[in-house]
């Protein structure tokens, strides 16, 4: 007979009395997994419109966190907003001021050396993504992955969402063609920016690229290592330049480009 002890005292020191004189074995439940912090390292270039609501979306989050805002030189009113943030002294928010534009990047970089949490992941500053969709990646990495990535382009999440045809839809498709040809992977989305790490995974890397393609530089050394990628289905709506996207055709020719170069390089 086997009995598993969850109960009182008096109940415990029943069992135990068993136990001694061999009627029963004990088994204790297995002890919940502890739940790592998260650092979530947010770029911030020319955001006034969005910069509140996202950091705000961020630290309501039902998880134990630290957000790092780097602001890249706005030019804006952006460090207005971030100013007034400030006032409020939450113990969880950091912001961090460049003294010029330096590229997501470097601005990356920069929120690494700030971060003390266990897992680190990037959250731009645009709404585009949904910061609640933390709390399934978070699910993969206690579960025991070292690396997840949110993904819009698995068959789940194009039923989550309205895929945009827009003049990046080429682009979106193409890089993680390009991934899995060259590096034999089978992700789905190379190019989100829901990347999600151990941080001792992320610190133990060599990560020099400034702008937008510190994607393919990260992924492809993240492969290169012997990590396996974990993907999970995300919300994602997608901003037109109008709005304020800064991302181009240049980005996409330099990413392909880092894929390549760094499928031989580090």
């Amino acid at each position: 007979m086997i009995l598993t002890v969850e109960g009182d005292r008096q109940a415990m020191q029943f069992v135990e009395q068993l136990s001694a004189i061999g009627a029963v074995a004990i088994t204790h439940a297995s002890p919940v997994p502890k739940v790592r912090r998260l650092s979530v390292l947010m770029p911030v270039y020319n955001e006034e419109d969005t910069v509140t609501r996202i950091i705000e979306d961020v630290l309501a989050l039902p998880l134990d966190l630290e957000l790092i805002v780097v602001d890249d030189g706005s030019t804006d009113e952006t460090r207005t907003r971030l100013h007034t943030l400030e006032q409020a002294h939450d113990p969880h928010l950091k912001i961090v001021y460049a003294p010029q534009n330096a590229g997501k990047g470097a601005a990356i970089r920069a929120a690494l050396t700030h971060a003390t949490g266990e897992v680190v992941v990037i959250q731009d500053a645009d709404c585009e993504y949904d910061p609640r969709d933390f709390l399934s990646m978070m699910e993969r990495i206690e579960a025991g992955a070292a690396v997840v990535y949110g993904t819009r382009l698995s068959p789940e999440a194009v039923r989550l969402n309205r895929e945009v045809r827009d003049k990046f839809y080429i682009a979106r498709r193409l890089l993680p063609w390009l991934t899995n040809a060259l590096f034999g992977t089978k992700i789905t989305d190379e190019a989100t920016c829901y990347k999600m790490f151990r941080r001792d995974v992320l610190t133990s890397i060599p990560l020099r690229c400034a702008r937008f393609d510190f994607c393919p530089e990260v992924t492809a050394k993240i492969i290169r290592r012997g990590y396996k990628i974990y993907e999970t289905p995300i919300h994602y709506h997608p901003r037109t330049e109008a709005q304020g996207k800064k991302i181009g055709w240049r980005d996409a020719f330099d990413a392909a480009w880092a894929l390549l170069k760094f499928r031989f390089l580090d």
